[in-house]
């Protein structure tokens, strides 16, 4: 196999691998908007001769982590010939990938698993879940906090990278997991007038509150199917709200709209306010949990310097790496609580160390955890992590913790 960069000229071969093995048939418009996502993006191949049998594309992200921003490549359209499985294709193109971050000091790369069980292998771990909300909505949404009276008005979903960028860029602060977006991801991605996955579905709809922005939701309708017997709906991609009485005020508009009966609101964090808002949890029921975001350390300690801590810790971390040999080994971790990390001043210090561990665990089950939504603890309890010092688990949790789960609406 030869491991090197596909060119512009072979992006439609890249497309036919991809819709190959995702059993994919797209119209033309949506093969056009494919090769238009593909060509800013990184393209790595694995050729048999002259024949494309592997792909992988990886977007140019921003992803955000406690106290900071880092790069982040977002890998996509990832596809290996049914021909060539198990041959290692997968296995080279991603190696290719984690030299060419490391030698741009690119510290960490994310995805979202089509198949769980086949990314683990590779270092990646949930740094994410996302979780399925349904609103009863043929009665009004009943409430603990009183909404925001403040009017609300519809935006024009092309307006929306000016309108809204501002205030989702503010937003991502709070939350670790996100990914930047320039005004293309809003036009070309986030705010497509088809959605992608349900042709059935309205164009996007935004609705707004306050001046200046103090949130906004993204949705999309869909009429009554009465032979499929699907209600009609309300599917929410994204509600941002800088209060929980401007959530409020957003939820019970969602939960209103004329002739629908059902609100689906398919990725909303863990820790939704909107599951303690609601008066009454048998009309607000999440339906489903899921890994979101696979991140995967290509230097972890990179990234744990980069981030802010919520508590003083000093522990000596033994990672296990079958990928990435510098990864691998006994480092003592220090860290200071408060400091800023990639947001400005000294986080933390990720030293080599011979002394003993206190922690031992594998690259994808730290990756799980750097973000602060996975417990060590639960990974102890599972035989995930070994804790070799009694209160290690708990001291590191203690310092990963952030004030609000990682989360990201983004899937790419």
């Amino acid at each position: 196999m030869d491991i090197r960069d596909v060119p512009e000229a072979h992006i439609d071969r890249a497309l036919d691998l991809a819709y190959l093995v995702f059993h994919e048939r797209p119209e033309d418009e949506k093969r056009k908007h494919h090769r238009e996502l593909l060509l800013p993006c990184e393209r790595i191949g694995a050729y048999d001769g002259e024949t494309l049998v592997g792909f992988i594309a990886a977007h140019h992200f921003t992803l955000s982590v406690p106290g900071g921003d880092l790069p982040c490549p977002g890998l996509t359209f990832v596809s290996v010939a049914p021909t060539h499985r198990r041959r290692g294709v997968l296995s080279a193109m991603l190696a290719e990938l984690y030299d060419r971050c490391a030698g741009r000091g690119v510290p960490i790369a994310a995805l979202w698993a089509s198949e769980d069980a086949i990314y683990g292998r590779f270092g990646f771990g949930p740094a994410t879940q996302g979780a399925s909300v349904e609103i009863d909505s043929r009665r009004p949404l009943a409430l603990r906090v009183d909404p925001d009276e403040r009017p609300l008005r519809l935006v024009d979903p092309a307006d929306a990278p000016a309108v809204l960028g501002p205030f989702y860029e503010s937003t991502r602060a709070h939350r670790a997991g996100r990914v930047a977006r320039d005004e293309e991801r809003w036009s070309g991605e986030w705010l497509q007038d088809e959605d992608e996955e349900d042709d059935a579905l309205s164009p996007p709809r935004i609705v707004a509150l306050g001046e200046p922005l103090a949130g906004y939701a993204v949705y999309r309708t869909k009429g009554e199917n009465e032979d499929a017997g699907t209600p009609a709906l309300v599917r929410v991609d994204e509600v941002e709200a800088e209060t929980p009485a401007v959530a409020a005020a957003l939820w019970r508009y969602l939960a209103s709209i004329d002739l629908t009966e059902t609100v689906r609101a398919w990725g909303r964090p863990l820790d939704d306010p909107l599951l303690l808002l609601a008066a009454d949890r048998d009309q607000v029921k999440v339906t489903g949990t899921y890994p979101a975001l696979w991140v995967r350390l290509i230097d972890v300690g990179a990234v744990l310097t980069a981030r802010s801590w919520a508590a003083p810790a000093e522990l000596v971390l033994e990672v296990h790496d079958s990928r990435i040999p510098a990864n691998s080994g006994r480092f003592r971790l220090t860290t200071d609580a408060g400091a800023g990390g990639a947001g400005g001043g000294r986080g933390a210090r990720y030293e080599p160390t011979v002394d003993p561990a206190d922690l031992a665990l594998d690259v994808r089950d730290l990756a799980a955890c750097c973000l602060g939504g996975t417990r060590v603890v639960d990974l102890v309890a599972a035989g995930l992590v070994e804790e070799h010092i009694p209160g290690a688990a708990e001291t590191f949790d203690t310092a990963l913790r952030t004030a609000r789960l990682p989360h990201t609406d983004d899937e790419f």
